[in-house]
């Protein structure tokens, strides 16, 4: 190893799975790929019990690959909050960066992570970079797209992509230094959807800057049905409630949108039943949502196929009635709960946080 590749910081890298069968060749094989010195590197596996095959597929590369910097932790809670908490207790390196398991970065991701958190100026907190939402079905295209697009997703800057780099709310399978981890905390495991968005709301509250470079790019493999599309975003939408109420300063407008056009659809419906003259007027909120969505719907279709047409709907009803279906859910849910601006970490419940040690210029 050179003098240069020895004064490279040490990394760990994180990788939350369970159950990544279809996916964990393509995401751990792409972080066994990276263009950075292996003496310098660490991969952290935290599987959540995996019973499809996904544990011994990493075991099996473990061995075969002869890689001693690729390690399988345990994490018995299953869900990715408490992953990324064993593997932090775990990492030995000063940058932690996570790759999930449906994701796959590109060979000089990592080295350009490592660049940006080691610069002598305007240093960020962490950085993460834009994502491609992919799949290989029909369906799962057309829930790509819709997860791609600014009607299905709004702006939000790492989904639908970005030219320039700039500061951003939150950002996918990011790189942290340790400093930001330690003045940051651990991860809160009460929630099952939204920690990334949390962590990095808490990050922000902290005074820490998040970039979002489009010189970093990755995969990421969406749900393959309808069914888990409409699981995943009414989880997203549900846990979005504990974490309003935990930051409720960090919410932007368009975080509310779905939970209102459902309250306006289903207002509609009611109004058309006790006021019947007015069906006209409620019959106009669904059919303004219908013709918007349709139009979003032929454009995509007329870009990335036709084939898609009949489902991009569909899909766009997942995204935005699960969510906000979700998100009323929650506030049934966690009613009681403002105020309470807690983190959850190993069964506890504790305040996380404290100044950012930032880098001057």
């Amino acid at each position: 190893m050179t003098t240069d590749q020895m004064n490279l910081p040490f990394v760990s890298i994180l990788m939350p799975v369970r159950n990544e069968r279809d996916f964990i060749e393509g995401s751990l094989g792409s972080v066994l790929a990276q263009d950075y010195p292996i003496d310098r590197l660490e991969i952290l596996v935290v599987d959540g019990m995996s019973d499809d095959g996904t544990r011994e597929y990493v075991e099996r590369c473990a061995v075969n690959n002869r890689q001693p910097t690729l390690t399988l932790l345990d994490n018995p809670k299953k869900i990715v909050a408490t992953a990324m908490n064993i593997g932090m207790r775990s990492a030995r390196g000063g940058i932690i960066l996570r790759v999930d398991g449906h994701c796959e970065i590109s060979p000089g991701h990592l080295r350009h992570c490592v660049e940006r958190l080691t610069a002598t100026r305007n240093v960020p907190a962490g950085v993460g970079g834009p994502v491609e939402t992919v799949s290989e079905s029909v369906v799962g295209r057309a829930i790509a797209a819709a997860m791609s697009s600014r009607f299905g997703v709004g702006g939000s800057s790492f989904r639908i992509g970005v030219e320039t780099e700039r500061f951003a709310d939150t950002v996918p399978f990011p790189a942290y230094t340790l400093t930001t981890i330690e003045a940051a905390g651990p991860y809160d495991e009460e929630l099952v959807r939204n920690q990334d968005d949390e962590y990095n709301y808490r990050i922000r509250g902290l005074g820490g800057d998040l970039l979002l470079d489009p010189a970093l790019r990755s995969r990421y493999y969406s749900r393959a049905s309808l069914r888990k599309l409409w699981r995943q975003y009414f989880q997203y939408g549900y846990w979005k409630v504990r974490v309003l109420q935990k930051h409720p300063k960090q919410m932007s407008l368009r975080q509310f949108v779905p939970a209102a056009l459902v309250v306006a659809i289903v207002g509609a419906g009611i109004l058309s039943i006790v006021m019947p003259g007015s069906r006209a007027l409620a019959a106009s909120v669904p059919l303004v949502y219908l013709a918007a969505m349709a139009g979003a719907s032929l454009l995509i279709a007329a870009r990335q196929g036709l084939v898609l047409l009949s489902i991009l709907p569909l899909a766009f009803l997942a995204l935005h009635l699960g969510y906000g279906a979700g998100f009323l859910t929650g506030l049934a849910r966690f009613w009681n709960r403002w105020g309470d601006r807690s983190t959850l970490v190993d069964g506890s419940r504790t305040t996380v946080g404290k100044e950012l040690l930032r880098e001057s210029d």
